[in-house]
């Protein structure tokens, strides 16, 4: 199994990232389980969530997400705290808004008691706060990691201009800097993280786990018209995918994943899997079965003209 670094910070996942938003929602307690051993089975380790994770649910409040998990944790007993990397986030749960110092340190703290660990490997920024200095937000984080609470942190839907500005200040105050980037990006979703992010990622060494690697499910060639729509909670999410482009981009998946005797899931993980700087591609499953399938993105070759066909594929206007 390949290994990659996030980012500087000592820590390293295989090249896909199961996300864990799912738990407590559309997995329910017995079947997150099942979802978690069967990545611990594979060698995955970096298992994405948040504090917000699922807030939206009707009669959910947040927090259902970490809770399984730390279920899970309990049920597996100690050694299974060894075998995973739990990523989660603050600023985004309805109670626990933004960036601000007292927040975070608040926040954190209702994480821990709810996953039933002593340290986050990895706590994220969910969304940039620009009415919080952002010393106040990376002191805060200095703190927990002085703690012994936080062992690298990490930023979320930031723009380049305000993440190249969190990385020269942790630089120039000497405070922990974030070492890895989650923005939103897959094969349709591409213009706003190659814009600017990719080569600032780049340059700086901040690793790369883009969330809905799949663009909600779109590109399991699930959804193809509007009748598909009521195939999961997501699918209302879809039209905004079934454009031209977005047809074009299945009909390369089919071409490509029949050539590879695959799925066209695990060829749009494996093409993410590809791109220059990107650690682990973060994606869900409901099923047991959907997980193993998206799995074999961690195997798979992708030649260059199957790189090259995919490009011309999801290229905007294309």
């Amino acid at each position: 199994m390949q290994i990659r670094p996030l980012g500087k910070s000592g820590l390293t996942t295989a090249k896909f990232a199961f996300g864990g938003n799912v738990f407590g929602w559309t997995a329910d307690r017995e079947t997150s389980f099942r979802l978690l051993d069967a990545c611990v089975s594979a060698g995955v380790t970096l298992i994405d969530t948040a504090d917000v994770y699922s807030a939206w649910v009707p009669g959910h409040t947040g927090g259902e997400s970490e809770t399984v998990i730390g279920a899970w944790l309990r049920a597996r007993g100690p050694s299974a705290r060894d075998k995973v990397l739990i990523a989660t986030k603050v600023a985004m749960a309805p109670n626990r808004s933004g960036l601000k110092g007292e927040n975070i340190r608040a926040a954190c703290e209702d994480s821990l008691r709810r996953l039933g660990v002593e340290t986050i490997d990895l706590y994220q920024s969910h969304r940039d706060d620009p009415d919080t200095p952002m010393e106040e937000t990376l002191q805060a984080y200095a703190g927990l990691i002085a703690e012994g609470k936080v062992r690298a942190i990490g930023a979320s839907n930031f723009t380049a201009a305000r993440l190249k500005a969190a990385l020269d200040l942790s630089e120039s105050l000497n405070l922990p800097r974030y070492e890895t980037l989650q923005p939103q990006y897959n094969l349709y979703d591409r213009a706003d993280f190659e814009r600017d992010l990719q080569g600032l990622c780049l340059e700086r060494q901040v690793g790369v786990i883009p969330y809905y690697g799949l663009a909600s499910g779109f590109l399991t060639g699930k959804y193809r018209s509007e009748a598909d729509f009521g195939k999961s909670v997501r699918g209302r999410r879809m039209g905004a995918y079934l454009t031209p482009r977005g047809l074009g981009i299945l009909a390369c998946l089919d071409t490509v994943a029949a050539e590879l005797e695959t799925n066209q899931a695990a060829v749009a993980l494996a093409w993410l899997m590809a791109q220059p700087g990107l650690t682990a591609p973060i994606a869900s499953a409901t099923t047991v079965a959907q997980l193993e399938a998206l799995f074999q993105a961690l195997t798979l070759e992708l030649r260059p003209d199957h790189l090259t066909r995919l490009n011309a594929a999801s290229e905007e206007g294309g």
